[in-house]
């Protein structure tokens, strides 16, 4: 157990969380999947330059939803959300790049897609708040959680992406 937690952060602070290395966890949800959405989705991240580091089509268990969610346990949607989420199967990505948590935010728009901006994914895609197509790490230290939550060591790739020096 000691051995697989170093060689854990010591994939953490290889790959660093910071700068170029920041990384945030973006989760492609049911509804999404089944209106054929995620090609048109990861495309957005593509073209945006961050790194794609880690991707796998999951069903995602209830107790994987209930810690994922647990901040949101006491709200009402609470039971209809992780209904929601075991529905179908989601895309769990990892993406890193230059202020990736924020941007990511950006490029998703609001929670509430009667909100949300024209050019979002959210603000292009969805029109229901309780179907909303997509989830995105909301600070750093979320997404550190959400990532090992739904990634195992060794399925982030550390790799040199070509475009580096021509994005930063």
């Amino acid at each position: 157990m000691i051995c697989f937690l170093l060689s854990l952060f010591s994939q953490i602070f290889q790959s660093g969380w910071t700068g170029v290395n920041e990384r945030t966890f973006i989760a492609i949800k049911p509804d999404a999947v089944q209106r054929k959405l995620v090609g048109q989705i990861i495309q957005r991240f593509e073209k945006k330059g961050f790194k794609l580091v880690a991707l796998k089509l999951v069903q995602a268990s209830e107790d994987l939803l209930l810690d994922h969610y647990w901040d949101l346990r006491n709200k009402t949607f609470f039971s209809e959300l992780i209904h929601y989420m075991r529905s179908g199967p989601v895309v769990a990505m990892v993406w890193q790049g230059l202020n990736v948590v924020k941007t990511a935010r950006v490029i998703l728009g609001e929670t509430n897609p009667a909100d949300s901006l024209p050019g979002t994914i959210r603000g292009d895609y969805c029109v229901d708040v309780g179907k909303n197509v997509i989830h995105g790490s909301d600070s750093v230290q979320s997404a550190q959680k959400e990532i090992f939550l739904w990634f195992k060591h060794g399925e982030l790739q550390l790799w040199e992406h070509h475009s580096t020096p021509w994005i930063y």
